[in-house]
């Protein structure tokens, strides 16, 4: 067996305090471990093993669960300093000797173990909810999170975390599943959670972008994988992904389950098979317009049997959600303004979704458009009845 003594001094030399070289060491040689029995080991006072494994953390050297007991994993000694060999070429001959012997030193307890360390924790279905909200409350800068009907009902338990996280002004941004909007779950998170709909299929949470809880939404068990910088990124490029092309949700907060489900169905509907239905019935037909309230009527939303107003309503949510925009009704002058933050004709397939159930209903409209590279677009639409 190597000489932990001489590895504890060798680290002392890398820069390593006495007491954070002790407990790399004792990690090395007994894999993952509580703070406790790694106080025990390495010698080290307890008053002084949670400051240490701090300083350990912050230099990439150790792996600090969030749960209870707090346990504790030494990244591998080929890991934790490629870096400082890169760094410090002149002392690349020492520091791969010292190398070799740590990884040594891990070989050897890995078979005294019989076994090879994971950098993972598993999770009964019993202890799950209580480790999400223990790992929402103890993130310092952002959780992100993909889930389904399961999951989603399992965060609503988490209101309290939530509402203390979002405290401290941490980004907690939510992807859920079409079928969430509107529901009891999403009532009871807190505002200030950004919520968005996509389909998902998953529950992953992301926290602080390096540790991540995978729940299995068959049986209800946890995985926690810790300081996985390859697995984090990768979940973080699925989540910002999906992120970017999913419906937002704000302007839905007040309607009722029915009406929130309609709008996120017309915005679905019309993103996904618009531009194609406009393009194949321009050819066929004089009024395209006419032809994308088809479309809508064809998938099973029928605008026409609605009064004005709650025409009006519905496409200000939509303009709300795809355009960060407004849709205004001036009862006195009969002018119609739809306005949208973002130009270049993101307005328009809405303004003819509009137009074409203005006419439908008995109106006749008069169209202006305006384009401001600035300030986005506005569209007036005088009506009057037929």
């Amino acid at each position: 067996m190597i000489n932990e003594h001489v590895l504890t001094v060798s680290l002392e030399e890398f820069g390593l305090s006495k007491y954070e070289a002790q407990a790399y060491v004792a990690l090395i040689a007994k894999g993952t471990i509580s703070a406790g029995e790694l106080a025990y080991y390495s010698e080290i006072p307890r008053t002084k093993i949670y400051p240490t494994l701090l300083k350990l953390e912050n230099k990439k050297l150790v792996i600090i669960s969030k749960s209870k007991p707090i346990m504790c994993t030494a990244i591998a000694p080929e890991d934790a300093f490629d870096g400082i060999i890169h760094e410090q070429i002149n002392k690349v001959n020492a520091m791969n000797a010292l190398i070799s012997n740590l990884k040594k030193a891990s070989e050897e307890s890995r078979k005294t173990r019989g076994s090879e360390e994971k950098r993972y924790f598993h999770l009964s279905a019993n202890n799950v909810l209580a480790q999400l909200q223990t790992m929402i409350e103890g993130s310092k800068t952002s959780i992100k999170i993909m889930t389904d009907q399961w999951g989603f009902g399992l965060l609503a338990e988490c209101k309290e975390q939530l509402l203390s996280v979002l405290r401290r002004n941490l980004d907690v941004k939510v992807l859920v599943s079409p079928s969430q909007i509107g529901s009891e779950s999403y009532r009871i998170i807190p505002d200030g959670v950004e919520i968005r709909v996509s389909d998902i299929t998953q529950n992953c949470f992301i926290f602080d972008e390096t540790e991540l809880l995978m729940i299995d939404n068959d049986n209800g068990k946890g995985a926690i994988f810790s300081a996985t910088e390859i697995l984090g990124i990768n979940q973080e490029k699925i989540f910002s992904n999906i992120w970017k092309n999913a419906i937002k949700t704000k302007a839905l907060a007040d309607m009722t389950k029915t009406e929130a489900q309609e709008i996120y169905k017309i915005i679905k509907t019309v993103n996904e098979l618009g531009l194609t239905y406009l393009l194949n019935s321009s050819m066929v037909s004089k009024k395209p317009e006419a032809d994308m309230f088809k479309l809508l009527e064809k998938n099973g939303i029928a605008l026409k049997t609605k009064t004005l107003d709650d025409v009006i309503e519905i496409m200000d949510a939509v303009m709300q959600i795809t355009c960060s925009g407004h849709v205004n009704f001036e009862a006195n002058t009969k002018n119609i303004t739809v306005e949208s933050k973002l130009n270049s004709g993101h307005s328009l397939p809405w303004v003819s979704v509009l137009d074409g159930c203005l006419q439908k209903q008995g109106y006749k409209t008069r169209t202006i458009y305006q384009n401001n590279s600035n300030k986005g677009e506005k569209i007036h639409i005088k009506i009057s009845k037929n």
